[in-house]
This record gives structure tokens, C-alpha cells and sequence, in this order.
């Protein structure tokens, strides 16, 4: 509604435009000013076309108002302000008929096809299957699934895809360690070295392998069953670890089937058939430097080992053969200088650079009595996103990462996660969920049902614009979030929408003997209420009825 009513009123401006005899290319751009006495919305055209027409910026302004048809466009008033500015102030009547939609098309508020028949795959965690998720690999997983479920919303049809990585030296350091910590089981000395993996997850394997197959592998090779065991193993973990974190995925892809059905072989073959590589030093070079990259990179190393670049060729060109209209890889923060090559080597392979984002998450800290701490209590190793989860609980710490943006770096305050007070974010939103419900409860233990009303009498949206404002922008904040990849505009709306309700309660006694007011007031909180639970729906948080 509110696109709608923003663009009829861009289309006034441009036709006034025209009517004055100004010819200009200026767009018209909407602001929402800071002080809420300012309006709902702002524009500086007349200011910026006053360069052009070295005219009073404010006449300008004045000019175009004096042209408005108020009923038309639904403005109440119009205002010439500062240096130039007009502001919007919008009729709150007619904007009230948004409160008798939602309460109609309930969670289907704020849905549209925007996105119909566009296929997105997102790729995120694709943690190596060597240890547990860390505290980083929580932020990736919460915000790759936040956006996936923006996207939905939107339309699009969305693929949420985990590269295993399941091939190459890191595995084999796998089962080497596995082996190790399973001799010592039989008092023989464990020699793990620095490319080792040293977890407790290690010693459980290799506690498990004993109970069942005893010192059988002391006498056999063991690689090839210690990679099999430790990659199922871990990636169980890994699985149950993301499911209590409300994350799902579609696909986890192998990164040994890229070997095992000959892609990577292929790519290889590809590229150098295609001149995309060139021999130096016993090695072979992807001309990555043509395509934007700051150098050339090597997909051979010159005793014939693959970097991990050319698998990562062959993998997107499976995903591009898939069908996909536009790939997200959300990867971290070490990442960084991997985009471009990335990008030259979709190029060469034919797919659209244009067609691929990364995101590249920051790091985290997590703080708790003001300090940084690193080590798991219970492990004494490195904090995982499972201690984190059995800490805080999934709610708080899904809503705690998904509030800041992707790419500033974040501190995970343990103790506001768990403060059963408004100072912690997810406990004030959803204890406005909460409030609402018990209102609702309340005016049914009184013997009296709730049926929304279908026209606004006795409510006075002058006074409580906010809310009323706010549930009209739902829908423009979901496409912003989905358009620039930024799922904390989720989170810091729902913070709005429920500042907004704990102040409405505050000043308002809602449930009166008055029964019209109650239900106009109910009305508008059921709203209220069926848009903070599915604003929290798409950043994988849940509501609580009673708190």
C-alpha cells in the first residue's frame, strides 16, 4: 500500500514538473525524516532541481504542493520545510484500512510474487566435516537462512545448499588424528602434529570405533574407513547442531562426488582447452588477472596436487548447469580476496559474474562479564555454536546474530542474552507478543469473543500513527531486506513495531467497558500481533504466549 501510495505521488510530482515547463532528469527520491513532526516521508527534489533552474529551492517546493489533489493521493497535509524540503504527512483514515487487511490475509501480509519463477541457490556454513560448528559458522547459518526465508516470502524459489567438504588433505588429516587418538585407547603413544585436529569430538570417534570393531585397525590400513566413519560422524553432529538452530538445508552437496563423477577433471579440461591457463614453474596458472583478479592463481600445483580453486571451478559450474538464475555464497571473513577470482573463473566457464554475491561475514566475539572469552566450560576447547545454543537457547541467539549487519564485526553478550528483561532484544519483542496474548486471554475470561471490526470509529490513529505507520512499511522493509541482503532490517523492525505496542500499552487502557473501543483497540493489536510473529518468522525466531 505504501509503494503504491509513494509512486502515485512520484507521478504527481513529475507531471507538475512538467506542467511548470521544467525539464529535468532528477529521480524523485522518498526519505523518512528522523523527527516524526516532519511527516511520514520526505523528498528534496526542489532543492536539487534548483541547481538546474537557479531558483528558490523552497518556491520550487511551494510551487509543486500548491498543485497537490490531497484526497487523490491520500495526504492529509503537505509542508514546505528548511531549505527546500517537502513533507508528507499521510491520512491516517484511509491508512487504517491496512489493520483490516492484515487482520483478513493474516501471515499472508507482506507475501507477493516478486520473485515468481526466479530460482536462488544460497550456499552457507559448508563447515569442513573435521570438528563442531564454531561460533562464526552460527552467524553464517543464521543469516543464510534468515535470507532464504525473506526470499520465500518474496516468491522466490530458494535452495539452500551446504557444501560438504569432504575431499582432500584436511580429510586425511581427519582420519589421521581419528587413528592416533585410537591408539592411544591402547596405551599406545598418540603423535597428532600441528595439522592435526585435537577437539573431544576426536577422542568420542575414536572411543566409538573401538567399542565396535576393537584393535582390528591396529593391524589393517585404516584410512579410507576412518575418513568415512569421522566424516558420517561429524556431519551428524553438524546436522543436529543446525536443526536445533532452526536451520535447514535442501542439498549438501559432496565435494568428493565433484571427483568421483568427473566434474572436476572436466572443468580442468575445459580450461585449458579453452586457453584460460598457462604453464610456469611446473604449474598450471588460471589467467584469473584478465577477468578483474588482482593476479593470476594456480589450479596445479607443480607436484600435481589440486589447489582447493579448482574444485571451487568445478562446483559452481555444476551449480550454474543446475539451473540456477543467481547463486549467494555467503563464506567468511578470510574469504575476502577469493571474490574475484571467483567471479573471473564463472566468467571463463561461461556463466554471468553479475549472477553471483558473496557475503562475507565478519567476526565474532562473545563477551560475558564484560570479557572476552574463548574456551568452552565444558570442553576447555574453543567455544562451539552447540554451547552457545545450550547457553542461551536458539531464539536469542538467532535474533542477537541477525541483528547486527553481515559485514561489521559483532560482540555475542552472553549475559544480555539470557536477562529476562527489555534490555535483551528478543525478551522485549516477544514479550510484546506476549502482552498481546494475554489481553486476548483476558477478554475472553471476561465471556466476551473477539471478532475483528470492519470499520474504525472511536480509535484515534493521530495518536498512535507509530504503529499504524509501521504496519504499513512491513511489506517495503521485506523487499528491502530481500533486495540488499540484509536481514537484520528484519530484526530492527520487529525492535520498532514492539517499541511501538509497549508504548501504546503504556499510555492506553485497552480492554474498557467501552466494547466498541475494545474491539477497534483489539483490532489493531491482532495486527500487531500477526506481523511480529511472522516478521520473527523470517529470521528463524519463535513467539512465546506467555512470558
Amino acid at each position: 500500500m505504501i509503494a503504491q501510495i509513494l509512486n502515485n505521488i512520484k507521478e504527481s510530482i513529475n507531471q507538475i514538473i512538467k506542467e511548470l515547463g521544467i525539464q529535468t532528469d532528477q529521480e524523485i527520491i522518498f526519505e523518512i525524516p528522523r523527527e516524526t513532526n516532519h511527516g511520514d516521508y520526505s523528498t528534496n527534489i526542489a532543492m536539487r532541481l534548483a541547481r538546474e533552474l537557479k531558483q528558490n529551492p523552497r518556491q520550487i517546493a511551494q510551487n509543486i504542493v500548491d498543485k497537490f489533489d490531497f484526497e487523490k493521493l491520500h495526504l492529509a497535509k503537505c509542508e514546505v520545510a528548511g531549505p527546500g524540503f517537502i513533507n508528507f504527512f499521510l491520512d491516517r483514515k484511509f491508512l487504517a484500512s491496512v489493520i483490516l487487511l492484515i487482520n483478513e490475509i493474516q501471515e499472508n501480509y507482506g507475501k507477493s510474487d516478486i520473485g515468481k519463477n526466479v530460482k536462488i541457490n544460497i550456499e552457507f556454513v559448508s563447515a569442513n566435516p573435521t570438528g563442531y560448528l564454531h561460533i562464526g559458522h552460527g552467524r553464517g547459518a543464521a543469516y543464510g537462512d534468515s535470507l532464504a526465508r525473506i526470499y520465500e516470502k518474496i516468491g522466490y524459489k530458494v535452495c539452500r545448499e551446504h557444501y560438504v567438504n569432504d575431499a582432500g588433505n584436511q580429510i586425511y588429516n581427519l582420519a589421521v588424528s581419528i587413528y592416533e587418538r585410537y591408539k592411544e585407547l591402547f596405551g599406545l603413544p598418540c603423535q597428532l602434529g600441528e595439522d592435526s585436529y585435537h577437539g573431544p569430538e576426536i577422542i568420542e570417534i575414536a572411543k566409538k570405533i573401538k567399542e565396535e570393531y576393537g584393535d582390528k585397525y591396529l593391524h589393517q590400513d585404516y584410512v579410507s574407513d576412518f575418513k568415512k566413519i569421522g566424516v558420517e560422524t561429524l556431519l551428524a553432529g553438524l546436522r543436529k547442531d543446525l536443526e536445533d538452530f532452526n536451520v535447514r538445508f535442501d542439498i549438501w552437496y559432496s565435494e568428493q562426488s565433484l571427483y568421483d563423477n568427473g566434474d572436476v577433471e572436466r572443468t580442468l579440461k575445459f580450461l585449458q582447452e579453452n586457453n584460460f591457463t598457462y604453464e610456469k614453474d611446473g604449474a598450471i596458472w588460471l589467467k584469473s588477472s584478465e577477468y578483474g583478479d588482482e593476479k593470476d592463481r594456480v589450479l596445479v600445483k607443480s607436484d600435481g596436487t589440486l589447489t582447493y580453486l579448482a574444485p571451487d571451478i568445478a562446483y559452481h559450474m555444476n551449480k550454474l548447469s543446475r539451473g540456477y538464475d543467481y547463486l549467494i555464497d555467503v563464506l567468511g571473513a578470510d574469504h575476502h580476496g577469493y571474490v574475484p577470482r571467483l567471479k573471473a573463473a564463472i566468467a571463463m566457464i561461461g556463466g554471468n559474474p553479475n549472477l553471483i554475491d558473496v557475503e562475507i561475514l565478519q567476526m565474532v566475539r562473545v563477551i560475558q562479564n564484560g570479557e572476552e572469552i574463548k574456551m568452552s566450560k565444558r570442553s576447555g576447547k574453543a567455544i562451539t555454536l552447540r554451547d552457545l545454543i545450550d547457553e542461551v537457547g536458539t531464539d536469542a541467539l538467532r535474533f542477537m546474530y541477525i541483528s547486527k549487519a553481515l559485514s561489521t564485526h559483532m560482540d555475542l553478550d552472553l549475559d544480555l542474552a539470557i536477562k529476562n528483561s527489555n534490555e535483551n532484544p528478543v525478551y522485549y519483542v516477544q514479550y510484546a507478543y506476549a502482552r498481546i496474548c494475554s489481553l486476548f486471554r483476558t477478554f475472553a475470561e471476561q465471556g466476551k469473543e473477539f471478532v475483528p471490526v470492519k470499520q474504525f470509529k472511536k480509535l484515534d490513529f493521530e495518536k498512535n500513527d507509530q504503529i499504524l505507520l509501521l504496519l504499513l512499511q512491513y511489506p517495503e522493509i521485506i523487499q528491502e531486506a530481500a533486495s540488499k541482503r540484509l536481514p537484520h532490517k528484519i530484526a530492527q523492525y520487529t525492535l520498532d513495531l514492539a517499541a511501538s505496542f509497549h508504548s501504546f500499552y503504556g499510555d492506553e487502557k485497552i480492554i474498557t467497558d467501552d466494547i466498541e473501543e475494545t474491539l477497534e483497540k483489539l483490532t489493531l493489536l491482532k495486527a500487531v500481533q500477526i506481523v511480529l510473529k511472522d516478521a520473527l518468522s523470517l529470521i528463524g525466531v519463535g513467539v512465546k504466549e506467555k512470558m
